[in-house]
């Protein structure tokens, strides 16, 4: 499975974790997630994924954008990830993620964002 088939599980993930949609109940957002070259597009309301588009999308507005090489995701979803691959700000640290745009509603939302952005890592291993 690629790095951006395993992100884009990122609906029923959430959908399956309750205490993540309960702290994320405020958050209403649009932002850009790219896993290596693949864009996702995702509006967050009140927490819940209530748009989730896979590719590029000509003129899409988004507050900001979160992007990472495949090896930063592949690294950062592992069950243990190692030093400097285990955090947002790990990864931008090293040069294999980059944050952009507006980062006030990430940086006020941070442990939703860090959390959601890990729910990948409750699948099964397959690298």
């Amino acid at each position: 499975m690629s790095p951006a088939d395993r992100f884009a599980r990122l609906p029923d993930l959430l959908a399956a974790d309750t205490d993540l949609l309960r702290r994320g109940h405020w958050l209403n957002v649009e932002c850009r997630i790219d896993i290596g070259t693949e864009p996702f597009h995702l509006r967050l309301t009140e927490g819940a994924i209530s748009a989730f588009d896979r590719g590029p999308k000509l003129m899409r507005s988004t507050v900001f954008t979160v992007r990472g090489t495949e090896e930063a995701w592949q690294r950062y979803w592992q069950k243990m990830p190692a030093p400097g691959w285990h955090d947002l700000f790990a990864l931008t640290k090293r040069g294999a993620a980059s944050l952009e745009g507006d980062l006030r509603p990430l940086l006020q939302n941070l442990q939703y964002f860090k959390d959601l952005l890990a729910l990948p890592r409750r699948l099964p291993e397959e690298f």
